[in-house]
C-alpha cells in the first residue's frame, strides 16, 4: 500500500467519529425534519401523515405566528445597541489601564455565567414590589422630589419586551463582540495614527478615518452572526422569566417551535415553521452581504 494512501486511511480514520456524528445528529435530523414539515403528526397517535403545503398555509394565515414574528424583530433591538457598547467598552480597554486585565474579566464575566442563574436574577431584580429596578425607580423619585413608582416589568404588556432588550444588553455588552472588537483594534497598525498626528487629526477624526475603516469587517461579522443569533434567540428568558407571557407579547418564533412540538405535540407544523426561519435567516444573510459588504475595508 501506498505511503499516501495509508495518509489519506489514517485521516479518514481520525474524521469518521465526527463525521458519524454529525450525519446522526444534525444532517439525518435536519433532513428528516424537512419531511415532517410536509406531514401532520403527534408524536403518539401514529405514523406521520402526508398534508403537503397544510402546515405553511396555516402558517401564513396564523396571526400568532406574525405577532412572534414581531416580538422576534422588537427584541432584536438590543443588537445595535450591544454592538455599540461593546465597541466603547473595547476602546476603553485598548487603552494602557492599570488593572485593565481585571476590567475585561469583570466585563466578560456575565457571558460565561450560567444562563439559567442570570434569568433567575434578573427575575428578582424586576420583581415589582421588592426588585432592585424599580427601588432604584423609587429612591431617584425621592431625590428629584417626584413621586415615581416602577412598572410590573413581567406581567405589563407594555414592559416585558424592554425588560428583556435591557437584560440582554447588559449581558452581551461585555461578551464575545467586545473581545473581537478589541482585537480587531490591535491590529491596527499604529503608524496609521503617527500619520494623523501628523496631519493634526484630533481623536474622532483618527476614530472615523483610521480605526472605523480598519475595523469594518469585523463590525459586519458582528453584525451578521447577531442577527442570526437574533432570530433564534427568545427562548430561554422566555421559558425561565415570563413563560411567553403575558398573553404572548415575549413569545419568540425559536419559543413558538419549542411550543408546538414539545407542548401541543404539532411536530409537522413545528417543523414548517423551523423551516421558514431558516429561509429568512438565509435570505436575510444573503441581502445584507449583498447590499453591505462593499463598504466593508479589505
Amino acid at each position: 500500500m501506498k505511503s499516501s494512501t495509508k495518509e489519506a486511511l489514517g485521516a479518514y480514520a481520525f474524521l469518521l467519529p465526527n463525521l458519524a456524528g454529525f450525519l446522526m445528529f444534525t444532517s439525518i435530523p435536519v433532513a428528516f425534519s424537512l419531511i415532517l414539515a410536509f406531514t401532520r403528526w403527534d408524536l403518539i397517535s401514529g405514523p406521520p401523515v402526508f398534508v403537503g403545503f397544510d402546515n405553511f398555509l396555516r402558517m401564513i394565515h396564523d396571526p400568532r405566528f406574525w405577532k412572534y414574528c414581531g416580538n422576534t424583530v422588537y427584541l432584536m433591538a438590543a443588537i445595535p445597541i450591544s454592538m455599540a457598547g461593546s465597541l466603547i467598552l473595547a476602546l476603553a480597554m485598548n487603552q494602557k489601564l492599570r488593572g485593565v486585565v481585571v476590567f475585561r474579566t469583570v466585563y466578560f464575566l456575565p457571558t460565561i455565567s450560567a444562563g439559567v442563574a442570570i434569568y433567575m436574577l434578573w427575575r428578582l431584580v424586576y420583581a415589582t414590589e421588592f426588585g432592585y429596578a424599580n427601588l432604584l425607580i423609587a429612591k431617584l423619585g425621592n431625590l428629584l422630589n417626584i413621586p415615581l413608582r416602577g412598572p410590573n416589568w413581567l406581567n405589563d404588556e407594555r414592559w416585558a419586551k424592554p425588560a428583556l432588550i435591557i437584560m440582554s444588553v447588559w449581558q452581551q455588552v461585555g461578551g464575545y463582540n467586545m473581545i473581537l472588537y478589541l482585537a480587531a483594534l490591535q491590529g491596527v497598525p499604529r503608524e496609521l495614527y503617527e500619520a494623523a498626528d501628523i496631519d493634526g487629526a484630533n481623536g474622532w477624526h483618527k476614530f472615523w478615518a483610521v480605526t472605523w475603516p480598519i475595523i469594518s469587517p469585523t463590525t459586519f461579522f458582528i453584525g451578521v452572526m447577531s442577527i442570526i443569533g437574533g432570530f433564534q434567540a427568545g427562548f430561554d428568558p422566555a421559558y425561565i422569566m415570563t413563560s411567553g407571557g403575558p398573553n404572548g407579547s415575549t413569545t419568540t418564533i425559536i419559543y413558538e417551535i419549542y411550543n408546538e412540538a414539545f407542548v401541543y405535540q404539532h411536530m409537522g407544523y413545528a417543523c414548517a415553521m423551523a423551516w421558514m426561519l431558516f429561509m429568512v435567516i438565509f435570505l436575510f444573510t444573503l441581502v445584507k452581504w449583498k447590499l453591505f459588504h462593499r463598504f466593508v475595508y479589505y
